[in-house]
């Protein structure tokens, strides 16, 4: 386990007190989740100040036990039918022009969830036309059937993040495969070749260089057309120990690494999040379409 390190200059960020409070007590009377506060997302204050935030549907508590995730692993709750109405709502209030949607893995419903993000899409395009929705779903179990539940409620982006190289699957993501991750994306490019695909990975893990080419090949191998990459914080003692913190320098390297395999936007910093300003990663993705 490698020893603690202290945090770098370029990790620390401005906790907006005020903002985070108002976003968050709008949440609270709605009823609703936001993977910002549930991860631990160091963007919080930030994106907060500016009324954005990633809404997290189904309840806060994930069916899975991934060693480098923030998110609580506990028996999950029934799905609110008025979650989508509420969201749509919001958004409207927020007056957002580009809804990020992301969701707990929820192993125990027999589409995984499919239904219920496909009918959020549907109440946020509902509830304010012109805004543009982007969705970060699980693997559903990597049921293609599920898939295309999603992709007919046409998000403008379907984003599922493959989160790290192949080889730390078994002792991070022991419930995921790291070949399920890459299908969801081909099979997303492949029934909807209009929907802009999105995933990300993290970065400090234990990871050489070499593994993270190759991981850029596979991911690009599908189709996908947006990239983060992010540097992996360790939320607790307990979670999988972080082998060290990656400079500026070596993510820009990274992204223009990612730019020359052909991906169309690539976010690539230590305090980059999959959905961290995904509006301007949308906007440029669509202009290379």
């Amino acid at each position: 386990m490698a020893a603690y390190q202290k945090k770098p200059d370029w990790l620390k960020v401005q906790y907006n007190r005020e903002a985070v409070e108002e976003v968050a007590k709008l949440m609270k009377d709605l009823k609703l989740n936001t993977v910002c506060k549930e991860a631990n997302c160091p963007n919080l204050g930030e994106c907060y100040k500016k009324h954005t935030a990633t809404f997290m549907v189904m309840g806060s508590a994930c069916t899975r036990n991934c060693r480098f995730c923030n998110v609580s692993c506990a028996k999950p709750q029934p799905l609110d039918p008025d979650e989508p109405r509420h969201l749509a709502e919001v958004a409207k209030k927020l007056d957002l022009r580009h809804v990020v949607v992301t969701q707990v893995t929820r192993d125990d419903l027999p589409d995984g969830g499919a239904a219920h993000m496909a009918a959020v899409v549907c109440a946020v395009h509902e509830t304010c036309p012109g805004t543009t929705v982007e969705v970060l779903i699980s693997d559903l179990k990597g049921s293609e059937d599920a898939l295309r539940v999603v992709l007919d409620a046409k998000p403008e982006v379907l984003n599922h993040n493959v989160e790290m190289v192949s080889r730390l699957y078994h002792d991070v993501r022991p419930q995921a495969r790291y070949e399920r991750s890459l299908k969801v994306l081909s099979d997303s490019k492949k029934f909807a070749p209009g929907i802009l695909t999105k995933t990300g990975f993290m970065l400090g893990l234990g990871e050489t260089d070499e593994e993270v080419y190759a991981l850029m090949d596979d991911i690009r191998a599908t189709g996908c057309d947006i990239l983060t990459i992010s540097q992996y914080l360790q939320p607790t003692p307990q979670h999988w120990a972080l082998q060290r913190y990656v400079t500026p320098e070596e993510f820009a390297r990274f992204k223009d690494i990612a730019m020359e395999k052909g991906f169309k936007f690539v976010a690539s910093s230590p305090l980059v999040r999959s959905s961290y300003r995904a509006a301007e990663a949308f906007e440029a993705a669509e202009g290379r379409v």
